[in-house]
C-alpha cells in the first residue's frame, strides 16, 4: 500500500514514509490501480471522493512515483552497504545467504535466469528475493558497473529496503481486476 496526501494547493502528493500531516488515503500498490483509475479520470475522482473535496491529481504520478521508489531503494541499498548490512556478488550473497545471514535477496531482473536460480538453489529457511532493478542500477549503489545478486542483513534497512522494493515490483505489475483495492482513509 501506498499513504498518499492532500497538499496545501489540493494536490495529491505521494507520502512513502507515511509521516506527512493530513488525512492519509492509502493505494494498492499494483501499477493496475493507478494506471486504469487515471485513464479513466477516476483517480481524481476516487481521492476527492476520499477526502471529501476536489484535487488535481499530477498526469504523471505513476512515473514520478516510480522515480521516487527507484531513488530511495538506491539510496537505502547504499546505507545498508556503507553500514555492513548489505553485500553484492554471487560469492559474497551466497555466502550470506546459506550461512542464514541474509533473509532479504534483491536480484537483477536483467540477469541470467539460470545464475539466480543457481544462486538461490540450496537456500535454507525463509527469503524473500525480489527483483527491483536492473544490474546497472544495483552496482551504482556498490560502485560497480553492475550487480546481478545483493544479500542484505536482517534489521530495520533490510525491513525498509524489502518494503519499498515490493512497492516497486507491485507497480510495475498487473492483477486481474476484482483483486484491486481502491483507496482507503486513515
Amino acid at each position: 500500500m501506498i499513504r498518499f496526501v492532500v497538499g496545501p494547493d489540493r494536490t495529491v502528493v505521494p507520502d512513502l514514509t507515511a509521516t506527512l500531516p493530513g488525512r492519509g488515503i492509502w493505494l494498492s500498490a499494483i501499477g493496475d490501480v493507478l494506471e486504469t483509475a487515471r485513464a479513466q479520470g477516476g483517480l481524481g475522482r476516487a481521492f476527492a471522493r476520499s477526502v471529501r473535496g476536489p484535487v488535481t491529481v499530477p498526469q504523471d504520478l505513476p512515473a514520478v512515483l516510480e522515480a521516487v521508489l527507484v531513488r530511495r531503494i538506491g539510496e537505502l541499498l547504499g546505507l545498508a552497504r556503507r553500514a555492513g548490512q548489505a553485500v553484492a556478488g554471487f560469492e559474497k550473497a551466497r555466502e550470506w545467504l546459506r550461512s542464514g545471514r541474509s533473509r532479504l535477496i534483491l536480484q537483477a531482473p536483467d540477469g541470467s535466469a539460470a545464475e539466480r536460480a543457481r544462486f538461490l538453489s540450496g537456500a535454507g529457511g525463509s527469503v524473500t528475493v525480489l527483483d527491483p532493478l536492473p544490474a546497472a542500477a544495483l552496482g551504482r549503489a556498490f560502485g560497480r558497473d553492475h550487480v546481478v545478486h545483493v544479500a542484505i542483513a536482517p534489521g530495520r534497512l533490510g525491513e525498509r529496503l524489502g518494503v519499498e522494493a515490493a512497492r516497486l515490483t507491485g507497480l510495475r505489475r498487473t492483477v486481474p481486476r476484482d483483486q484491486v483495492r481502491g483507496p482507503e482513509t486513515s
